[in-house]
């Protein structure tokens, strides 16, 4: 190699190892930060080893052809990583761009690698379509490798700028979406496309921005500050899981309880609201909750947990929003939720206070009963250790969408206070004696009716009833939930996993 070979090879490399200097303003007004610089917060001191990283070298003006990849390790684990440059070509994909991003899906599947995503793209670049959009090895071998990696291993997208067009499905294949409020956004086609082909004006952020996805699209699923933060809640993210489908996840030391779950915590009578993070608080070690989807359908409240050290999946009902009566996208909320958890082996723990599924027309027409069943299917299908609690109530299909005793959880227990029925006391009372209620003329005497049909009522669904006939399997004090739970969840380590043999279900999407 001559000298001059020598000095090029130089300039190449360095050229990827910083941004220009009116690149770097850019980063610094936006409150970016620089790819390795991503990097570098995400991955153990000196644990990066990257691949093509002379990508189309030499092609000036794009080093790496805009995307860092490689290997890692993240807290002491190995993993893969993907890290668009929105320096180079606003981080757009040329045919060494995705043939990069197809070679780590591959790697990941050969090894059952966790890939993290850094998305910042652009989308492809127009001008390289043919190379890089309809062969064997272009963009769509990613999302088809993407698809087969899921619930192989975990896959965790950061996603610090846009993610527009067939890009945007880099972050819909994941399992969690981290978005950076102000500068994150995904969308298939942008606002001024909108305008163009569908006459709609709209900003940016209104199409598809951090905000928006994160609490009303759901394709997000936590909103960040800034890149620091979003890197440190993908690091936290990946501490509660395994490195792939064949493991389970990590464990911690254990701790005590964030709170005492005192009698008082859940209000006995059913129409007075409370927050259900005081439960999950009581039950779980302190400061431990990692909520998924927190402004999405909250409604339902969900996330993982250590109890006792062991890493443990929730699915809550929030009486303290809309009742906690279970919406359309609730019950998206909860399937999602509950996949990820049986496939990467996280025991699940079913916290229930449902007053039952929404109903109405809007609702109907949204597909709640399809939109129902999905939940259903994905509570029926997961083999992990499972223990549901009737924390206060658990009326009509919610019983069953929260993992009720026809559905093989390990235990299905209550606090002393629960009730288990088709429907609350009132609507029960009003479906079947309305009629005969409306033909007492005194008002005294139709009081009086309505307080012995509900005391009747009550005596029928009473919860010691319940145990007495094996409906559920413990009636548990609110100050020894946590042991119960710890105690069953340890015992069923070693269940079987079985489900079916088939080669997959045809969800009711």
């Amino acid at each position: 190699m001559t000298h001059d070979h020598w000095t090029e090879v130089k300039v190449a490399r360095e050229a990827t190892l910083a941004p220009p200097e009116k690149a770097k303003a850019k980063l610094d007004s936006q409150n970016k930060l620089y790819v390795r610089d991503r990097i570098a917060l995400l991955v153990d001191e000196g644990s990066f080893v990257e691949d093509a990283q002379l990508a189309n070298a030499l092609n000036p003006g794009l080093p790496a052809d805009g995307v860092v990849t490689g290997r890692a390790l993240v807290d002491g684990r190995p993993a893969l990583l993907v890290a668009n440059d929105p320096t180079v070509k606003a981080g757009s994909w040329g045919a060494r761009t995705v043939e990069k991003i197809v070679r780590v899906t591959e790697v990941a599947l050969r090894d059952e690698l966790p890939i993290f995503w850094l998305i910042d793209s652009a989308g492809a670049r127009i001008t390289d379509q043919v190379e890089l959009f309809p062969g064997r090895r272009g963009a769509g071998r990613i999302f088809h490798n993407q698809v087969a990696l899921s619930g192989k291993v975990p896959q965790i997208c950061c996603l610090f700028g846009p993610s527009a067009a067939g890009g945007a499905y880099i972050p819909a294949f994941c399992d969690i979406v981290i978005m950076v409020d102000g500068n994150a956004s995904m969308y298939l086609g942008s606002p001024r496309m909108a305008e163009m082909v569908v006459g709609e004006k709209v900003t940016l952020e209104e199409m598809g921005g951090a905000r928006m996805h994160t609490s009303v699209s759901g394709c997000g699923d936590l909103l960040a500050s800034d890149d620091t933060e979003a890197i440190e809640l993908a690091k936290q993210y990946f501490s509660y899981l395994p490195g792939s489908w064949r493991s389970r996840p990590p464990s911690y030391d254990a701790s005590e309880a964030g709170r005492d779950f005192t009698r008082d915590l859940v209000p006995a009578e059913e129409s007075v609201g409370f927050d259900i993070h005081d439960v999950i608080d009581a039950v779980l070690d302190a400061d431990t909750f990692f909520e998924i989807k927190p402004a999405y359908a909250p409604e339902l409240v969900v996330g993982f947990g250590l109890l006792a050290g062991q890493v443990v999946g929730i699915v809550a009902n929030q009486p303290a929003v809309k009742g906690g009566v279970l919406f359309v996208d609730s019950a998206d909320k909860a399937a999602r939720f509950i996949w990820l958890c049986d496939a990467f082996n996280v025991p699940l723990v079913y916290l229930c206070d449902v007053p039952g599924f929404m109903i109405g027309s809007e609702v109907e027409r949204a597909g709640i009963i399809r939109h129902g069943a999905k939940m259903i299917t994905a509570v029926s299908e997961a083999t992990v250790p499972t223990v549901s609690v009737i924390v206060r109530k658990a009326y009509g299909a919610g019983l069953y969408a929260m993992c009720g005793p026809g559905f093989s959880p390990d235990a299905c227990v209550a606090l002393p206070t629960a009730k288990i029925a088709v429907m609350g006391p009132e609507a029960a009372i009003n479906a079947v004696y309305y009629n005969k209620i409306q033909e007492i003329a005194d008002e005294g005497e139709r009081v009086e009716y309505v307080a012995k049909l509900r005391e009747e009522y009550e005596t029928d669904i009473d919860i010691l009833r319940l145990a007495a006939d094996l409906v559920i399997d413990a009636i548990v004090e609110p100050e020894n939930l946590r042991a119960d739970l710890i105690a069953r969840l340890a015992a069923a380590q070693s269940k079987d996993r079985t489900f079916s043999h088939r080669r997959h279900g045809v969800p009711p999407v």
